[in-house]
């Protein structure tokens, strides 16, 4: 079989067809992409383990059209190998050993509850508590103004559309847009930061001097993409799941210990980042097949966190799964650095979600993406 990336019914629910790809091989070409796809967990693990698999950026053309975009990418960690990427993330890392996260823990509970409150009786999940929570979560670990928080999540969507493997003209130009935007307002964000300092993220990336410009303004746009659309899609997805699973939802209403586990489920049945692609710098060999230098291999991270040579009922949500060792965060090099905060912000919203009796109002509404899975809106009601 082949897959197709654009086919809505496959984008509804890709998961059929991502067994079907793994049961015919672990590691399958793909022609109309033009790349490999590793679909078993040993094989997706492979992939983003084997350091002659690297990211290797490639300013997209015509430069002098797509340079806002490559700009950022050229500059972040996500798109670079050692010695830069380690640089580059130890850096960042430095700043969040700081005590940034952990900071936020209590702060982050108490506004998940106050914004499930406001919520009434019926409200949309992700614009009314998932996006404004990940909004605030991620603006004040970076010190974005209050003023300035509405401009992020339309920013932050905008620009991610750019990672999807069928994209429209108009899909792009408001990319583009949006990265001149954002690199605009945190250059100056950050030269008013160098002015006066403050406990925050950009603050202390500044003091850092180790950075240039392009490297800071970059870094801080991947914390605040990663931030908003892994933490908003994961809230969403998995809060679909477990309405869906009524005993699941129940046992772990009845025992709240169980939030953190649970929470670790919803990342791994309904994956929100779906595919993270390499490139191979030598002849590589994964689960006997040879990916020949210079090719692109794929990870597909939903089949992967699907496989049942690794998770026992894969298509069932299990509220206690334990162990669970999804790639939802990655693995090796490029392990996402935010997932402490993700798991926070995940484990908050669920807590604050779970007193209350909920009901899906109507059916969500998926976003017409594979890479980045999600739903453009959860409509909920309290009954």
């Amino acid at each position: 079989m082949v897959i197709d990336f654009d086919d809505p019914v496959f984008i509804q629910d890709p998961y059929p067809g991502l067994a079907a790809l793994r049961e015919r091989g672990a590691v399958t070409w793909h022609e109309p992409t033009g790349q490999f796809l590793a679909a078993s967990h040993a094989a997706a693990d492979a992939v983003l383990r084997d350091r002659r698999l690297g990211r290797i950026w490639r300013d997209r053309e015509p430069a002098e059209v797509y340079e806002p975009f490559n700009l950022l990418h050229r500059n972040q960690m996500m798109e670079n190998e050692p010695p830069v990427h380690t640089r580059l993330r130890s850096l960042v890392a430095r700043a969040f050993a700081r005590g940034h996260v952990e900071r936020l823990r209590e702060p982050v509970a108490a506004e998940a509850r106050r914004l499930v409150r406001e919520a009434g009786a019926r409200f949309d999940l992700l614009a009314d508590v998932a996006e404004p929570l990940a909004v605030t979560v991620i603006a004040e670990l970076l010190g974005v103004p209050r003023a300035d928080r509405p401009n992020l999540r339309p920013w932050s969507a905008a620009m991610v559309r750019m990672y999807e493997i069928s994209r429209t003209q108009e899909t792009e130009a408001a990319a583009l847009d949006a990265c001149r935007e954002f690199a605009a307002y945190l250059r100056d964000l950050a030269a008013r930061r160098a002015a006066e300092p403050r406990d925050d993220l950009i603050s202390h990336l500044v003091a850092v001097r180790e950075l240039s410009a392009d490297e800071l303004v970059a870094s801080a746009i991947l914390l605040l993409n990663a931030g908003h659309e892994a933490s908003v899609n994961a809230l969403g997805g998995g809060v679909v799941a477990l309405l869906r699973h009524p005993d699941q939802l129940a046992r772990v209403r009845a025992d709240p210990s169980l939030v953190p586990v649970t929470a670790e489920e919803m990342i791994r049945y309904d994956s929100p980042l779906h595919m993270f692609v390499r490139t191979a710098t030598a002849d590589v060999e994964i689960s006997g097949v040879r990916i020949p230098a210079g090719a692109s291999i794929a990870a597909l991270l939903g089949a992967a966190n699907r496989d049942p040579a690794v998770f026992d009922s894969p298509d069932s949500f299990d509220a206690g799964r334990d162990p669970n060792p999804h790639l939802g965060f990655g693995a090796g090099l490029h392990f996402c650095l935010g997932a402490p905060l993700a798991r926070i912000e995940l484990q908050a919203g669920l807590s604050a979600l779970l007193p209350l009796n909920l009901a899906l109002s109507a059916e969500p509404v998926n976003r017409p993406t594979f890479v980045l899975r999600a739903f453009e809106s959860v409509p909920l009601v309290v009954s």
